[in-house]
């Protein structure tokens, strides 16, 4: 499994997405009012609300639904999230069928 993405939850997406696209040079992959995505060099950053998403790291796995109902998203994945022992939330996201042939 690779690393797709780590998400911090913030109040207010716009401002998050200045202060990280500044501090980070990160570029901005999608944005909108409810959560953002910032690529830095090799892995990505997703800015979410908290009523939205909890703070987690994301894996992308091929296999994602060895791991639980996946719930589909509005960009072609779909993921599910899973507690480890300790509490933390773990997403296992399987891609798009475009990205898994690529």
């Amino acid at each position: 499994m690779k690393l797709h993405h780590v998400a911090l939850c913030v109040t207010d997406i716009a401002p998050a997405v200045h202060w990280y696209t500044e501090m980070l040079n990160a570029s901005v992959a999608y944005q909108d009012k409810t959560w953002a995505l910032l690529d830095i060099e090799n892995t990505s950053i997703a800015l979410v609300l908290p009523s939205q998403h909890p703070p987690h790291v994301a894996f992308g796995s091929p296999n994602a639904e060895r791991y639980g109902e996946l719930t589909p998203h509005r960009d072609g994945t779909a993921s599910v999230y899973v507690q480890d022992p300790f509490g933390n939330t773990v997403e296992f996201l399987k891609p798009a069928a475009q990205e898994e042939m690529s």
